[in-house]
């Protein structure tokens, strides 16, 4: 088996997923289009060389359905030659692109591939996409499936986190996004998106809110109370009866935000990057993906470490740096008791809770966030790990070459 180098990685900066948002006026096409172009120009080589493009798409409706993957190659006029997919592992789209990428050249099949993500939630609704586990009263009471905002909030109620211990890790997740931002740490992989004229629509993320205090968090009302109280947590205590009432400790200032937002990477064999003439940052070592029980769904990053790390041969003190997906406050602090990672080295330039979190294209952001960190620091090895609707997780680690 060859191994898998990772050449480079670009993102758009993340929009307000609002109509208000700077992104909304630009069509999902286009912010995909503008990372595939990108790359690209980064890394000048024939398209035809690329052998397939992955990308990451959590809502494919309308303007993000029928394949919008090869509808950007075309769109962006790369060869007709070059192949493209679309998929959905949900909230772990834009991971899993690239570990799939990674396992078909790994298997030596493939030798060159173009792996990411795109979402545009200002233009296109999260959840309209519809399915069984969102909307049909049958499968959802068999199976236990209830809003993810609620399995934080159980998550919080069983360990035992306190409200101000998640505004805590909220504000920590401002000020250090604040603080990478001031300083350009993610300034290396962000692709500015012009308008028709070539004036610029936005060139920095745009979600974050720097000014944010403790109080103002503290302030803020239970975002799943009340869905809560319909009946989804009466759902939640069937299934973990030890439970006398779930406390709702999550809101608006500590979960994820909606955003806007695309990502791409160029994944190579060394032989076949050599042959091109590119110059590789890291390899990806080891990748998993795995499942857990889906009421409270969000702790499937925990098997999924333990299995990427197995994997990889390794244990947690030979990771560097560490990025788990802040989708909200509570399962984060679990997967950080858990593998007892220092603080200093875990979700180190903020993460979605301040920056927001575009489903399909997260996973890529991560990654490339992670990659610029560790060349930053002079560190060799990092982890990303995202949890994902129904209980699943998935997991990448990479080292620098």
């Amino acid at each position: 088996m060859q191994e898998v180098y990772i050449y480079d990685v670009v993102r758009t900066p993340r929009g307000r997923g609002k109509k208000n948002g700077a992104l909304h006026e630009v069509k999902p096409i286009d912010l995909l289009t503008i990372t595939l172009k990108a790359l690209q120009e980064r890394n000048p080589m024939p398209t035809e060389e690329i052998e397939d493009v992955l990308i990451g798409c959590v809502t494919p409706m309308g303007e993000q359905g029928g394949n919008i993957a090869k509808a950007a190659i075309l769109y962006a006029g790369w060869s007709h030659q070059v192949a493209g997919m679309q998929l959905n592992r949900l909230c772990a789209s834009g991971l899993d692109a690239i570990n799939l990428a990674a396992t078909k050249i790994r298997s030596g099949w493939e030798d060159c591939i173009v792996a990411g993500g795109v979402e545009s939630m200002s233009r296109v609704k999260m959840g309209s996409d519809g399915g069984a586990l969102q909307y049909d009263p049958a499968v959802i009471s068999q199976v236990g499936f209830i809003p993810q905002g609620i399995s934080a909030d159980l998550i919080a109620t069983i360990e035992g986190f306190t409200r101000e211990e998640l505004d805590t890790y909220a504000l920590q997740s401002q000020q250090r996004a604040f603080e990478a931002q001031s300083n350009h740490y993610y300034d290396k992989s962000i692709v500015p998106v012009y308008d028709m004229n070539g004036l610029i629509i936005l060139e920095k993320d745009e979600h974050l809110r720097p000014q944010t205090t403790l109080e103002v968090l503290a302030s803020l009302p239970s975002a799943f109370a009340q869905i809560g109280a319909s009946g989804f947590d009466r759902m939640a205590k069937m299934k973990y009866p030890f439970i006398e009432s779930i406390n709702h400790y999550h809101t608006a200032g500590n979960s994820s935000g909606i955003v806007d937002g695309a990502a791409a990477a160029l994944l190579a064999s060394p032989q076949k990057g050599e042959e091109l003439g590119l110059i590789p940052r890291a390899r990806i070592i080891a990748v998993a993906t795995c499942s857990s029980e889906p009421t409270i769904m969000l702790e499937g990053t925990i098997p999924a470490t333990q299995k990427v790390l197995r994997k990889a041969k390794m244990t947690a003190k030979d990771i560097d740096l560490w990025e788990m997906n802040e989708a909200f406050a509570a399962p984060v602090l679990k997967y950080q008791r858990v593998f007892d990672i220092p603080r200093d080295c875990f979700n180190v330039n903020g993460g979605a809770i301040a920056l927001g979190h575009p489903l399909g294209a997260t996973g890529t952001m991560l990654l490339g966030t992670l990659l610029d960190e560790l060349e930053r620091r002079d560190l060799h090895r990092g982890l990303v790990s995202m949890c994902v609707g129904g209980g699943m997780g998935v997991a990448t680690i990479i080292e620098r070459v």
